[in-house]
């Protein structure tokens, strides 16, 4: 606890103040805030906020570029990291998020020392028991005719493959190439609440995410929810959506 009092407190890419993983950050003397994400809830002293970078990691970059004349520099490790953090949020160079000027960030960030595909082979790498439950949730998730795709992971199914619901959390991006999908949503049930992981093919779902306890991206989204039936209330609400 010590480590946070009288403290300066950075949280990146966190849109929101309870989905912060430590909530000790409380405790520091000032908080700034770095995030991508729409701003609905403005926390923190100083607020960093860029909707239009297709990365918390690009805006740091930024802030990197315009202050190397006051002494900010970039070393080999930081650069890895930048990177993986673009990968990881432009899904590889494929969501929309992604602009010209992401790929000569990237281009930039490839001159450093290390080595780009190995984080490729450590970012996508999937533990046999995540493929195993992909494979449960292509077999048994429900599609609509409103093009929506959802599965409830229990957590008698979580046992069943052993993972946690954050482990399980790998699988889902599972239903994203299916034909006709517009949107899909799993939800992964833990001890007092159950984790919500919303995808869109287009439709913007970051509002209905805000409405059950979360947020994200327009077609990237979290939320939570803490019965079956508000998860049912959650697929119906999608179902309009897509309509």
């Amino acid at each position: 606890d010590e480590v946070y009092e009288e403290a300066l407190v950075i949280v990146c890419d966190t849109a929101n103040r309870e989905r912060i993983s430590d909530q000790r950050y409380k405790n520091g003397k000032m908080i700034i805030k770095i995030d991508h994400h729409p701003n609905v809830d403005a926390y923190g002293d100083i607020a960093l906020v860029d909707t239009t970078v297709s990365s918390t990691s690009e805006l740091v970059y930024d802030m990197l570029v315009n202050g190397q004349e006051k002494g900010l520099h970039l070393n080999d490790k930081g650069a890895r990291l930048l990177y993986a953090g673009i990968i990881g949020d432009t899904g590889r160079f494929l969501f929309p998020s992604t602009t010209p000027k992401t790929f000569r960030i990237a281009a930039d960030l490839i001159q450093y020392n290390f080595d780009f595909t190995d984080i490729y082979d450590e970012m996508y790498k999937t533990d046999l028991r995540v493929v195993r439950l992909n494979g449960y949730i292509m077999q048994h998730f429900t599609f609509t005719d409103e093009g929506i795709g959802f599965m409830k992971v229990t957590k008698d199914l979580l046992e069943q493959f052993h993972l946690t619901p954050n482990e399980a959390s790998q699988a889902v991006g599972s239903l994203g190439n299916i034909d006709g999908i517009k949107a899909w949503v799993l939800f992964f049930e833990e001890a007092e609440k159950i984790r919500v992981r919303l995808r869109s093919k287009g439709i913007v779902i970051n509002e209905l995410a805000a409405n059950y306890h979360g947020g994200g991206h327009p077609l990237a989204s979290g939320a939570t929810v803490h019965s079956w039936e508000e998860a049912d209330a959650l697929i119906e609400d999608l179902r309009q959506l897509a309509k």
